[in-house]
Order: structure tokens, then sequence, then C-alpha cells
């Protein structure tokens, strides 16, 4: 037997190689993601902005209500119910009684929405708010918006030391850590 023995040029495999490479980690990073190991792609909800004020007015105030009915619950890393809760856990429980369907961490659901410039709009109802206590500012930390006067902000979030509780941004340690707000709707 004779066999035809045919050579590729190193830079050649080292191209196609990295062309492979640069292709699946671009499709990768594309790809969607499923947030939760339990929840099914066909779960998630897209929000999509709506002209219907009434309908936004009334998912908002639906959203503040069973996030008051939530506070004193207990602090649970990982948690989704009124037997504990962790910030983005409360979050996500509370949209998806409105069967809006979140990630449930921090850092993803501040790239959710719209982030609101501060100075210019003016936060609502409903918003979330996000903070870092990291050295390298990333966002660890989320509540709901539950009222405003000027310049201070009134939410709701899952504290590790008290459970479920109301605070302010002009609380010196939510003062120092805040980050951003966000519109969902």
């Amino acid at each position: 037997m004779n066999f035809k023995t045919s050579y590729i040029p190193i830079k050649q495999v080292l191209r196609r190689s990295i062309t492979v490479a640069v292709i699946v980690i671009l499709g990768y990073s594309c790809a969607p993601r499923n947030y939760s190991s339990t929840a099914n792609k066909s779960d998630y909800k897209e929000i999509k902005p709506t002209s219907d004020k009434k309908k936004i007015e009334k998912t908002l105030q639906s959203v503040i209500e069973n996030a008051s009915k939530e506070l004193g619950a207990p602090y649970k890393y990982g948690g989704t119910s009124s037997k504990g809760f962790d910030c983005s856990g409360l979050i996500i429980t509370i949209f998806k009684q409105q069967d809006i369907i979140l990630p449930h961490n921090s850092l993803q659901l501040s790239k959710t929405g719209l982030v609101i410039n501060v100075k210019k709009d003016k936060v609502k109802k409903g918003d979330l708010v996000f903070f870092s206590n990291s050295k390298n500012n990333s966002i660890d930390h989320v509540g709901i918006v539950i009222d405003t006067y000027d310049e201070e902000i009134k939410f709701i979030h899952a504290s590790t030391s008290r459970g479920v509780i109301v605070s302010s941004t002009m609380e010196p340690y939510y003062k120092k850590s805040f980050v951003q707000a966000n519109r969902l709707f």
C-alpha cells in the first residue's frame, strides 16, 4: 500500500484553530443563559416596553405590596421564600409573582432593564437599586424602590444581618455603596 502523506503548514493549522476558537467563544457569549437550574428557556418572559401606564402602575404597585408582605422574613443565602431570602432571591420572587422571570444574581440583575441617570431622571417606585460593598466595586446587593423624597430613596431588601427590611440611601452604609438604579418597565 502506498499512502500519500500531506502536510499542512503549522501557520495554517494555527490560523484555523484560532478561527474556530473565536467562533466558539462568540457563539457562547451570545447564547442565552439559563439563570436558574430549575427554569426552562420558555420560562423567561422578555420585559417589553409598553405604553399602557395603568398596567405598569398596577404591576409596580403589586410588586411593592408583595415585597412589603415579606418584611421581617429572615435572610437565607439562595433563599426564595418567606422562610428566607437573599437580596436577589427577594427580587426574583416578587417579580415572578407578576410572571416576570429575572436572574437570581445581583450582578446579572444590574444588566436588566434601563440604567437610570439618578441626577437627571427621577427614580420611581418599583425601580431596582444596586450597591457594591466589595473592594473591586462589583455589584453585590439589590433592593426594590418603595418611595423617594428629594434625594433619598427608600427600598426593601434582604439584609444579611436583619432579613427583609426597609432602608434608605441616606444611611451612611448605603450612601457610600450605592452604584446605580435600573428601570425594568
